[in-house]
């Protein structure tokens, strides 16, 4: 004699259990991408108070060696010590561009020489085009 059973088995294949896990998967991936560090040169900014926002579309690092990168949405550039060379690599990323902002993230042990060969290409550019490009020194706020 069989005893029926009260729960019959399923043949069909749920889906509740796969939404848990995808949604799990996004906040964790939604997480992780907040914790991804945007500067990809470690530098120790000099503190302001100034609140002042841009929109980036170039920036110029230049840290404690004075060595100068140059770094846009598509790649990172190293240019070294060679201000030639910056002036020439800084031209060709903001030409196609009338108002571009060149954001410079100097390490606060860098002399103000190094900040001003940067300000003074973005400016020789915007003298040669006709742009108005503007310059941003980039600060840590103050404690």
């Amino acid at each position: 004699m069989a005893i029926p059973t009260r729960h019959k088995r399923s043949d069909q294949f749920s889906l509740a259990s796969m939404s848990d896990l995808v949604f799990l998967l996004l906040i964790f991936f939604v997480l992780l991408s907040t914790l991804v560090s945007p500067n990809a040169i470690k530098l120790l900014l000099p503190s302001s108070n100034s609140k002042t926002m841009a929109k980036q579309t170039t920036a110029v690092y230049i840290n404690e060696n004075h060595e100068f990168f140059i770094i846009d949405s598509s790649q990172e550039i190293y240019i070294g010590d060679d201000i030639d060379r910056l002036m020439t690599e800084l031209a060709a990323r903001i030409a196609n561009e009338t108002e571009a902002s060149v954001v410079i993230r100097a390490d606060k042990s860098v002399e103000i020489q190094y900040v001003m060969y940067v300000y003074d290409a973005v400016i020789a550019i915007n003298e040669q085009t006709g742009a108005k490009h503007s310059v941003i020194i980039a600060t840590s706020p103050k404690r």
